[in-house]
């Protein structure tokens, strides 16, 4: 007996497909990823560093922004855990982070702008 207590029942076992669907709070936290690559800056952010590891100075010229207008958007891509960074003396250097999701979204930031990536 299903515990949805769903008004029709048109015979597609939607109650199946309901005893896997995520918590509540994974699509918090997933909406929360697409909101921040929402930003035309931070996608642009995010396609360089899918290609390259680079530090804010490097970001910063190749975008045309300030580097603290560039530190912003990149505080925000490493909150969402798509970015990393590690200290080489005094420079910082961000990257793709290595995790499935940000993997999946290179190849899908990929696809979108129908190109090759570069590194490949």
């Amino acid at each position: 007996m299903s515990h949805y207590h769903l008004p029709h029942n048109h015979g597609q076992n939607i109650e199946r497909v309901l005893e896997r669907m995520p918590p509540s709070d994974a699509f918090q936290t997933t909406a929360a990823t697409f909101h921040h690559l929402g930003d035309p800056t931070r996608l642009r952010i995010l396609w360089l560093l899918c290609h390259s590891e680079e530090c804010v100075c490097n970001i910063a010229a190749a975008v045309g922004m300030s580097d603290p207008a560039v530190c912003h958007h990149l505080r925000i891509l490493k909150k969402s855990g798509i970015i990393e960074s590690h200290r080489d003396g005094k420079e910082v250097y961000y990257t793709l982070a290595d995790t499935t999701q940000a993997k999946l979204l290179h190849r899908t930031i990929d696809a979108l702008f129908e190109i090759t990536c570069p590194t490949d």
